[in-house]
């Protein structure tokens, strides 16, 4: 395991200590995670960012965007020994229900009731949550969540997260690309809950 600086060496041994293994399961186990795959970040990243700009994606200022399937997106974010990275800023966008991006290269066409972004700070516990849909196709790519992870000034991860199962992926060159380990990385499932979909996506970063 690579050296860690001493603050979070000590971070390290309170969190194994202290944290229950959902939370750090590379402590538990003893074992380095392996850093998250990462992908490009496309042409459709926000030129600039939203004024809502929260964790609900489906409520724009006052809008309600009730198209699509509504979809809970959680997980954590840790360094490679599994411990939770406090304060780092994990940021999604999308397309809408009918591949719309909020973006001039895009036509600047998305339904304005859907925010198109989000970001959410993660605290001690390294945990995020949004609000969304689930991802939809447009000409050329599977589904897909753009996922950025920043601490500070610096940019740790751009990836995307992918819909398992879904047809769409064995004809995606971006997800073909990858090799069985990394697809496994970020393709998830979106499973039916009681308020939506739910996708877990646990993020690793060197950090």
């Amino acid at each position: 395991m690579p050296t860690l600086p001493r603050r979070r060496l000590l971070i390290a041994s309170a969190a194994a200590v202290a944290a229950p293994a959902w939370l750090s399961p590379a402590l538990a186990q003893g074992k380095a995670l392996r850093p998250t795959p990462s992908q490009t970040e496309g042409p459709f990243y926000p030129v600039t960012l939203p004024t809502d700009s929260d964790a609900d994606l489906l409520r724009n200022g006052k809008a309600v965007y009730g198209k699509g399937q509504p979809t809970w997106v959680d997980g954590t974010v840790t360094d490679l020994s599994g411990v939770p990275v406090a304060g780092a800023v994990v940021e999604i966008w999308q397309c809408d229900h009918e591949g719309r991006y909020h973006h001039p290269g895009d036509g600047g066409r998305a339904d304005p009731a859907f925010q198109g972004f989000g970001q959410v700070t993660v605290g001690r516990d390294g945990r995020y949550r949004f609000r969304t849909l689930k991802p939809v196709p447009y000409t050329g790519r599977t589904p897909h969540i753009h996922v950025k992870v920043r601490l500070d000034r610096q940019e740790l991860l751009t990836t995307q997260l992918y819909v398992a199962g879904d047809p769409g992926n064995e004809r995606d060159g971006l997800w073909r690309r990858m090799n069985e380990e990394a697809r496994a990385a970020v393709t998830v499932p979106f499973t039916p809950g009681s308020d939506g979909l739910r996708a877990t996506f646990p993020i690793a970063v060197q950090a």
